[in-house]
């Protein structure tokens, strides 16, 4: 088992997210948890390259595996690791990965607009060069009710939003706090989340080197 993951957040609704999942999932993992939320505020003002700096500064010494749960500066982050010497994993890389090979028509659902340049990147990585159709959606009013706190209300708009889709292979919730919405959906479509393959992978990859 690995001996710790730092796990880098821009909201502390994360923690007992990844608590959960290590406690129901991979007992015996060590997590540790880094809250900065003014890393998605300036890049949500400047750009996620904005950010390189600070996620640096951030990062330095962690001595271990990084998992970056948040979508937009999780690019930049991930950039960072060979210089940083540890292994650092965005964790909707996993999800993504899952996502194409779904096929080819994704639907992206975010709460954020800044999200969805960083996402639809990765999308396309992972495809490797099969062609793949990516529609992207903001859910409108969702992140209102998120910083509102009203958490349900939050689910159940991504929850409506995805219910809505027609015409595609797969759905991505492309950030981490909208995991609990899959839960709440009707569709017959996959909807795919990034905590828990995320979680998964960086234990694996930090057993592994």
């Amino acid at each position: 088992m690995v001996s710790g993951l730092t796990l880098l957040h821009t909201s502390p609704v994360h923690v007992p997210v990844f608590d959960a999942l290590r406690d129901e999932r991979h007992p015996g993992a060590v997590l540790r948890h880094l809250v900065v939320p003014e890393l998605l505020d300036r890049a949500r003002e400047l750009g996620p390259a904005a950010v390189a700096g600070q996620v640096r500064e951030v990062l330095e010494g962690v001595g271990g595996p990084v998992l970056v749960t948040c979508s937009t500066v999780g690019a930049v982050a991930e950039s960072l690791g060979p210089g940083l010497g540890v292994p650092v994993l965005r964790v909707d890389r996993p999800m993504a990965a899952e996502a194409v090979r779904r096929g080819p028509r994704i639907v992206v659902l975010a709460a954020l607009a800044s999200t969805l340049g960083p996402t639809g990147e990765l999308l396309a990585e992972e495809a490797g060069g099969r062609p793949v159709t990516v529609r992207s959606q903001v859910v409108a009013g969702a992140w209102e009710r998120f910083e509102a706190g009203d958490a349900e209300g939050y689910l159940e708009a991504v929850a409506r939003a995805a219910d809505a889709v027609e015409e595609a292979d797969v759905i991505v919730l492309a950030q981490a706090s909208m995991a609990g919405a899959a839960r709440l959906t009707r569709t017959g479509l996959p909807v795919l989340s990034s905590p828990a393959p995320g979680l998964a992978a960086a234990l694996l990859r930090g057993r592994t080197g």
